[in-house]
């Protein structure tokens, strides 16, 4: 589909807005129309406003002007226009699929975050009202934003100008899931490149603990993540969980993360050297309950065995586990998933975090044109959760969204009240540095004093990262600098 911008730069925020309703379409933008080819023209002139559509043959279109006495504290002339022109542009997609996304046209990462800048700039009745009205979000997703927002509030109050968290990377996964993009290997294409990846991985771990120490800084949180750690072999593990237990103080952070996602992956072992080392959460990731869709989207386990790992896990005096599932996974039925949550939800997890199926580009769901679900058929998932786990008392407590996710919907991470995943809101919200190691971690510096961030990126591949590991260690002296501009001057 082409993209007309005709005396404006919209281009961004007409594609993501034509994505929620079309998520398989190729969008190109054009200074000409193309006969026959489906548009989306969006002209600003003054504040007119005109936007035309040309799909299958038909054409929508509408026209209006305003005023711009009518702009929000803040806005500009052209944010306005962009707003009420992707407003206009949100009624006649609606119009033509019959389907309102509950977003309206929110498509931003952070939805939680807006609303809290908004009750600070205008109260929460005034924005409670804004998101249904002006950014046409449906009244349930109004209120999990509110929620979330009130919930993460009392989780940040204990950032200080010197605080951050730790991300370690393990790129590596017993399999690659198909609805996976990320920078991750499977373990029978990796095995060979794993012990000097994790050799460097434990120098680099070192290296960035040194800097900490010597800038004075306080780690709040430690999260390790991928892929999946736990694909390292029980000595390899074990060898990432005693570097970072030399460097960082691993016994007063506030939360120790560490990934378990995979329960292929999960040994007793291991999970002895995940309880040894001083984490306090893991996770433990069914995605689906249903064997079936678990085969159709290359996961090589069985629920029975994502059981036997929580159970295990417990035995070991885990304490707080957290499970992910995934909303609108191929061939999923919302019968199959209602199932799924109420089997979670009979472990009694501290926490569930509920993702939507996002259609990354280089996803196998995306390359092979395998069905999904609709973006429909995840929303009524969805509401279904919120629904059900506000009931079995859990809260929402950090939201996000990603680009291409089906209906431009949501990922939330829900909790028992007291069991809140600090990392995912710290991280999230961005109110402290995160410092990343690792094949494609990157590390974000948060200023102490005010919102700008400079990030610090690592290679992307395994073998990148061993390659040009000097490169890497040489990259970490810009956090040094970035401090020295704070606490020096």
């Amino acid at each position: 589909m082409q993209i007309i911008n005709i005396n404006n730069s919209y281009h961004y925020e007409t594609e993501n807005l034509l994505r929620v309703f079309f998520p398989e379409e190729k969008f190109h933008c054009a200074e000409v129309a193309t006969e026959g080819e489906d548009r989306c023209i969006f002209e600003t002139e003054g504040s007119r406003v005109k936007i035309e559509l040309f799909i299958s043959g038909e054409r929508l279109s509408d026209e209006k002007f305003f005023s711009f006495d009518d702009k929000e504290e803040g806005e500009t002339d052209e944010s306005f226009l962009e707003r009420k022109g992707a407003v206009m542009l949100f009624g006649l997609l609606c119009s033509y699929t019959g389907y309102t996304p509950p977003w309206g046209i929110l498509t931003g990462v952070r939805p939680a975050k807006l609303m809290t800048k908004l009750i600070s700039s205008m109260g929460e009745e005034k924005a409670v009202a804004y998101f249904m009205n002006e950014l046409k979000v449906s009244e349930e997703k109004t209120a999990l934003a509110l929620m979330v927002a009130k919930n993460e509030a009392p989780l940040m109050q204990v950032n200080t100008e010197k605080s951050y968290s730790l991300y370690i990377s393990v790129p590596f996964c017993p399999s690659r899931c198909s609805y996976c993009s990320f920078i991750s290997h499977s373990n029978e294409s990796a095995k060979k490149l794993m012990p000097a990846y994790v050799e460097k991985l434990c120098e680099e771990i070192r290296v960035t603990g040194a800097i900490a120490r010597e800038l004075g800084l306080k780690a709040e949180s430690i999260y390790m993540g991928g892929g999946t750690p736990t694909a390292l072999t029980a000595e390899l593990l074990k060898r990432v969980t005693d570097a970072v237990s030399e460097s960082f103080p691993v016994s007063s952070v506030r939360e120790y993360t560490i990934e378990a996602g995979r329960p292929d992956s999960i040994t007793d072992e291991k999970l002895e050297i995940i309880k040894s080392c001083g984490a306090t959460r893991i996770s433990i990731n069914p995605q689906t309950f249903s064997d079936d869709v678990l085969k159709a989207i290359g996961r090589n386990h069985s629920s029975q065995m994502t059981v036997d790992a929580f159970l295990a896990a417990r035995e070991k005096g885990f304490d707080n586990i957290n499970m992910d599932l995934i909303a609108g996974l191929p061939t999923d039925t919302a019968e199959n998933y209602e199932a799924t949550l109420r089997r979670a939800l009979s472990f009694s997890p501290e926490n569930i975090t509920v993702h939507t199926l996002a259609l990354k580009r280089s996803s196998a769901i995306v390359t092979e044109k395998r069905g999904t679900n609709s973006g429909q058929a995840a929303s009524e998932m969805l509401s279904f959760t919120q629904k059900t786990l506000l009931s079995e008392g859990y809260i929402p407590y950090y939201m996000y969204r990603q680009s291409k996710c089906l209906g431009n919907l949501e990922n939330v991470g829900w909790a028992k009240k007291g069991y809140e995943g600090l990392y995912n809101v710290y991280m999230m919200e961005e109110i402290h540095s995160v410092f990343a190691v690792g094949a494609g971690a990157v590390t974000k510096l948060k200023a102490p004093y005010d919102s700008s961030i400079e990030r610090v990126f690592n290679y992307k591949y395994p073998y990148e990262y061993i390659g040009s590991f000097d490169e890497i260690i040489k990259r970490k002296e810009q956090i040094k600098i970035f401090y020295d501009k704070y606490f020096k001057g």
